[in-house]
């Protein structure tokens, strides 16, 4: 019997080669049950002409599967599904459960029900899609990143793919971060304080393990980043929201008996307010006089296309006061994952003991391919190319916001990718977000950023960083009369 040949396609979304394409579509058939032992394959003349692919792709990609036992040859007559080819997995159906366990009394602590909202899977189809923190395709260095991963796939570095680092990271990243990266912030570290996390949400989450617990309190801004603010409440430490104005955090706020204070004094967020020098020396002298610690997440001063930007906080600290936290995934793209902690020794042992309980570290592949990014240039060339994009769709966005009369809350005033907006008292950014979907339009309501309590409801954000520039005005004018339907009514 033969296989029909209607049943072959190829995503057009898939990735890998066309070869391996073809390969997975077949072994998949094969291990699904679709394609049976002993039934013979399309030709790959016919295969070929069927998928819109040339010949000897299709006749690759049998031999292949052929030397892997999932097809077998038979002259003149093609190829057919092997004798020996792997067995598709027997499933028996599963009984129906009787599930008799109280899970509201089993679950000793829950983590559902936090303020992060999530965002559409599907944000890439929107016509206007006014999305913070996700990666523009045309702007990302595929190529370069792909020959980097092939690199790090090397006999060469099979030590850094394979081996178990345990608490350990790629030196070769760690040398980059240490000579390149964090000079550029005025930070001077050795290795022994720095710790490669899965991201900066990782980092917050192992500093708050290790800093807080119980009977501390913490600072935050108000409003913060909302994955942080859940972080701390899963912590179960006193939480202290300290209101930001035009120059983010404001010190004299801070309660007395604070131990953490947690900002983002270079680009705060969401405003993006930037703390002046000023400021930022009275944030440590509070600091000290509280005995607390602070935690600076620096996640976006990398898109400082405006102008250069201010000194991390971390490079006025005298004291090891500040523990600085930096991110790669921001500027590269967010399914990286790819983070780092720096601070006093002591602090770093215990992040290195936390994390290596959890996960160990994070994958050597990953970190040896982007040590190789870094530290060839690509990194560099990616962000300015970045920087003079963003440049453009600000001031793109800039003049539509101000051409429709949209109040401006909070700017940038090195760089960045987003405006923090503020809409009249009576418009619910949640109820203006839903009816803007509808319009192919996508924004981030403000609410979640604020305390639970807070009644804040007319803030939302407009991200540039995914939307081309010939789309933001009139994404920006369907906002605007989003606006108004909501107000006449």
């Amino acid at each position: 019997m033969a296989i029909s040949i209607d049943t072959f396609f190829l995503n057009p979304d898939a990735q890998g080669t066309l070869q391996a394409q073809i390969q997975q579509v077949i072994a998949q058939g094969i291990l699904s049950g679709r394609f049976r032992k002993g039934e013979k394959l399309p030709s790959s003349r016919k295969l070929a002409l069927h998928l819109g692919v040339s010949r000897i792709t299709v006749t690759l990609a049998y031999t292949e599967l052929q030397a892997n036992d999932y097809l077998t040859s038979k002259g003149r007559s093609g190829y057919f599904v092997s004798q020996n080819a792997p067995e598709p997995p027997r499933f028996e159906p599963a009984a129906e459960r009787n599930d008799s366990v109280d899970w509201t009394r089993a679950i000793g602590q829950r983590f559902t029900g936090g303020s992060t909202p999530s965002k559409p899977a599907d944000w890439a189809k929107y016509r206007y899609p006014f999305i913070y923190g996700q990666v523009d395709q045309t702007l990302f260095d595929h190529a370069n990143w792909r020959l980097c991963a092939l690199q790090a796939l090397g006999a060469r570095d099979f030590g850094a793919l394979t081996a178990d680092y345990y608490d350990q990271d790629d030196p070769q990243l760690i040398e980059f971060i240490l000579r390149h990266t964090l000079p550029r912030r005025g930070i001077v570290a050795r290795p022994e304080e720095v710790l490669i996390t899965v991201g900066a949400q990782n980092a917050l989450w192992l500093t708050a393990q290790i800093l807080l617990t119980q009977r501390r309190t913490a600072a935050i801004e108000d409003p913060c980043y909302h994955a942080l603010r859940d972080i701390l409440t899963q912590s179960r430490c006193h939480l202290s929201q300290v209101p930001v104005d035009r120059d983010g955090l404001q010190p004299h706020l801070i309660e007395d008996g604070t131990d953490v204070i947690f900002a983002t004094p270079s680009h705060q967020c969401p405003t993006s307010a930037t703390m002046p020098h000023t400021r930022r020396k009275a944030l440590l002298a509070r600091a000290k006089e509280l005995e607390a610690v602070i935690v600076e997440d620096d996640y976006e001063f990398e898109m400082s296309f405006l102008d250069a930007p201010l000194p991390a906080l971390k490079s006025l600290d005298e004291e090891g006061r500040v523990i600085y936290i930096g991110s790669f995934s921001k500027s590269l793209f967010p399914g990286l994952r790819l983070g780092y902690l720096v601070g006093s020794e002591p602090f770093i042992r215990e992040a290195r003991a936390l994390r290596a309980s959890v996960l160990r570290h994070p994958p050597g592949h990953i970190q040896r391919t982007a040590a190789y990014f870094l530290s060839l240039g690509h990194y560099d060339a990616l962000v300015r190319k970045m920087g003079k994009t963003f440049k453009e769709r600000r001031s793109g966005m800039e003049h539509a916001l101000n051409h429709h009369g949209l109040d401006i809350a909070g700017r940038g005033v090195f760089g960045g990718s987003s405006f923090w907006m503020r809409a009249p008292e009576n418009v619910d950014t949640q109820e203006l977000a839903t009816n803007l979907r509808a319009q192919d339009v996508l924004i981030e309501p403000g609410h979640s950023f604020f305390r639970r309590d807070a009644v804040e409801n007319n803030y939302y954000r407009l991200a540039y960083s995914s939307i081309p520039l010939a789309r933001i005005p009139e994404g920006v004018a369907r906002v605007a009369s989003g606006i108004d339907t909501l107000m006449r009514r």
